[in-house]
């Protein structure tokens, strides 16, 4: 019976729905780029802001849920009672943290686009693994939209290259972007585990516990000073504050709703308009070129969320598709 709900829950929300979640967690996510490059020469460190932005995007979380739900019940849906979804949660939540280590140390080691390169291979891994267990087959439609996505990515990655003053090619923060595609790939596969856990609530745990570790690595790498160096100038608090809530809290609940909603492919082909976004707000922003390879990237991108989407309305009610559990967001 449980099964049966779950599948009239996934037919009878329109696919337009899922997509449009997908997209705009993408877009605001794209916010993270120039919002940092402002953050690192006002001089907060990479770990430190790593704390900052999901500790404060944490704190917001719980912060609206305790409105939302009342201060008992916030505390009541912490509690897992099974351990199944318990260790799913916590793999989950070292994926998590991974992601943002891996990351940052790798934009510390090598130029950035090359890093972004590694990272945004975890689309074609999700699609990869889930067709081999049978969760998402890969249909035709899919396949053409991954194809498209990536090498619209490429082009959007690469064409900012053009421009750069220097390129440093290093292999192990190479290595690190691949290590934080993993990492993606695994908490897109692991947070089928947790599904019966309110999205919100296991994205403020997951957001908690990347907190805690920047943070302890944040103190390890520059001591306590680095950590706290926030707090003498207001607009860098403004900042973080600012990153926090909209480019962790907001777009990663977001991210999980799309996850649960559309399944983790058609998630990972429309999340690969991050890097659009990205590329947009820098050459707006920071008065950074847009290149002809880029533009023509970006229109590639946007041509794969369209085959997706249109592909999906004929394969709706995919069968192993996650959708929210009852009393989620």
């Amino acid at each position: 019976m449980h099964g049966l709900a779950l599948a009239r829950m996934s037919t009878s929300r329109p696919a337009w729905l899922g997509a449009l979640v997908v997209l705009s967690a993408a877009s605001m996510f794209g916010f993270l780029g120039t919002s940092s490059r402002v953050a690192y020469e006002a001089g907060v460190q990479p770990f430190a802001f790593v704390a900052w932005r999901a500790g404060v995007g944490a704190l917001g979380i719980a912060l609206v849920v305790a409105a939302v739900l009342g201060p008992r019940a916030a505390a009541a849906s912490l509690r897992v009672p099974l351990p199944a979804v318990r260790r799913a949660l916590l793999v989950g939540t070292v994926f998590g943290a991974g992601v943002n280590v891996a990351m940052f140390l790798a934009f510390d080691r090598t130029t950035v686009a090359l890093a972004l390169l590694g990272f945004y291979t975890y689309p074609a891994m999700v699609a990869t693994v889930s067709g081999l267990l049978g969760r998402e087959p890969l249909d035709l439609a899919r396949v053409v939209a991954l194809a498209l996505a990536l090498t619209g990515m490429v082009a959007v990655v690469v064409g900012g290259l053009e421009a750069a003053d220097a390129v440093r090619i290093d292999a192990l923060g190479i290595g690190l972007g691949l290590a934080a595609a993993g990492f993606q790939t695994g908490f897109v596969l692991t947070s089928r585990g947790f599904a019966s856990v309110r999205t919100d609530v296991a994205m403020g745990v997951v957001l908690a516990g990347s907190a805690a570790v920047a943070a302890a690595a944040s103190v390890a790498t520059g001591g306590l000073q680095a950590l706290t160096m926030p707090f003498a100038s207001p607009s860098v608090i403004v900042l973080l504050v600012a990153v926090g809530l909209f480019a962790a809290a907001v777009p990663s609940v977001l991210f999980l709703t799309g996850i649960r909603w559309i399944g983790g492919v058609r998630t990972g082909i429309l999340m690969l308009f991050e890097p659009v976004v990205g590329v947009g707000l820098a050459a707006l922003l920071l008065g950074e070129g847009l290149t002809a390879l880029q533009a023509a990237g970006g229109a590639t991108i946007l041509l794969a969320a369209l085959i997706v989407q249109r592909g999906s309305r004929r394969s709706a009610g995919v069968p192993g598709m996650i959708v929210p559990a009852p009393g989620g967001p």
